[in-house]
C-alpha cells in the first residue's frame, strides 16, 4: 500500500484513484478459513467437540478470530458453507429453527393467489439451526455468534434440541400432504420433511462464540466444550500479519516496535483486537508509508482502546 491523501479537505473536486484495500476488505470477500492460525490447544477443542458431537463453546474478546474457527473447521473438512445465526437481545430458539411467513401468506391471499393460500409450505423457511440439524450424509456447520448477547432463557432452551437432535414443524405436521418440501436457510435449495419432523443423522458441527459478558447455567455448560482464546504471543502474532498481508515482520525496526507495543498493551489489560494490529500494519508498512506526526496519530486512531468511544 501507498499512503495517498485522497481526501485533502479543500472543497475542490478531483479525480482519484483508491489503491487496492487489505485483503479482508475486498469484495467478494475471500474465505478466512485460509489464512487463519490457530492458538495453542483449540486444535484439540475442536476434534474433542467432533468426536463427542458437541457444541464448541469459544470465549474471547472481539476480533480474536473465534468466529472464523467454524470456517477454518468447514474447508479443511469439506462441509460446505457454514451456516450463521447472529444472537442479539431478541433472539428465539423457534426463529432458529423455522420461521413462518404469516404475513406473506396473508398478502397472498389478497392479491388473489389461490394456488399458494390453501398451502403454508411456500411460507415456511428453515432456520440456520433447523437447516443444520437436517439429515445428511455429512454434518452441516453452524455458527452461533455471539451467544452471550441473548436472553437469559435462549442457551436453556437450545438445551433441547442440541440433546434431541429434532423438532417439530407444528404446521407441517397438520399438513394435507405427509412430506413437503421446505426451504433451506440461507438459498432456494429445498429439503423434504415428511409429517413435520425434522430429525438429523448426523450432528452438526455446531461453534458458538462469547465475548464473556455473562455466565451459562451449568447444564448448558456441561454439554459444551469450552476453550478459551488465549493472549496472543509475539510469534503468533507475527504469523497472523504474515498470513494476511504476505508480510514478514523484521526483528526490529518500527514495525517489529508496533507489534511488540501491541502485545504489551494486551498484556496491561487494555481491550484491543488483532484486527486492529493488522489495520495499523498494512497502514504503515507500505512503499510510502505516512511519517513522523502523521505515522503516530494514525497509530493512535487505529489502535484506540474499544472500552472507549
Amino acid at each position: 500500500m501507498t499512503w495517498s491523501p485522497y481526501y485533502r479537505g479543500d472543497g475542490v473536486p478531483r479525480d482519484v484513484t483508491l489503491h487496492r484495500p487489505p485483503p479482508w476488505r475486498e469484495f467478494p470477500r475471500r474465505p478466512l478459513a485460509t489464512v487463519f492460525q490457530p492458538p495453542p490447544g483449540l486444535t484439540d477443542a475442536v476434534n474433542a467437540a467432533l468426536s463427542l458431537r458437541r457444541p464448541l463453546l469459544i470465549t474471547g474478546a472481539p476480533g480474536s478470530g473465534k468466529s472464523t474457527v467454524v470456517d477454518s473447521v468447514a474447508a479443511e473438512l469439506k462441509l460446505g458453507p457454514a451456516l450463521r445465526w447472529h444472537i442479539t437481545s431478541r433472539s428465539t430458539l423457534l426463529e432458529s429453527l423455522y420461521r413462518y411467513d404469516v404475513l406473506g401468506r396473508i398478502h397472498a391471499r389478497q392479491l388473489g393467489q389461490p394456488a399458494h393460500t390453501d398451502d403454508i409450505a411456500p411460507f415456511i423457511q428453515l432456520g440456520p439451526l433447523g437447516t443444520a440439524l437436517l439429515p445428511a450424509d455429512r454434518p452441516r456447520a453452524l455458527l452461533i455468534d455471539e451467544i452471550d448477547k441473548s436472553d437469559l432463557d435462549l442457551p436453556s432452551d437450545l438445551l433441547d434440541a442440541l440433546e434431541r437432535g429434532e423438532f417439530e414443524i407444528p404446521e407441517l405436521a397438520r399438513h394435507e400432504h405427509p412430506v413437503v418440501a421446505v426451504r433451506e436457510w440461507g438459498g432456494s435449495a429445498t429439503h423434504p420433511i415428511e409429517r413435520g419432523m425434522v430429525r438429523c443423522t448426523e450432528f452438526p458441527v455446531i461453534v458458538m462464540t462469547s465475548n464473556g459478558e455473562r455466565d451459562f447455567p451449568a447444564p448448558f455448560l456441561r454439554r459444551c466444550i469450552r476453550y478459551t482464546m488465549p493472549l496472543p504471543t509475539r510469534d503468533m502474532l507475527h504469523r497472523v500479519v504474515r498470513a494476511h498481508l504476505d508480510l514478514a515482520v523484521p526483528g526490529s525496526g518500527p514495525l517489529a516496535d508496533l507489534v511488540d507495543d501491541f502485545l504489551q498493551r494486551l498484556r496491561d489489560g487494555e481491550n484491543l483486537a488483532i484486527d486492529q494490529l493488522l489495520n495499523a500494519v498494512f497502514m504503515l508498512s507500505g512503499d510510502q508509508p505516512p511519517q513522523d506526526g502523521q505515522r503516530e496519530h494514525l497509530v493512535a486512531m487505529l489502535l484506540r482502546e474499544l472500552s472507549r468511544a
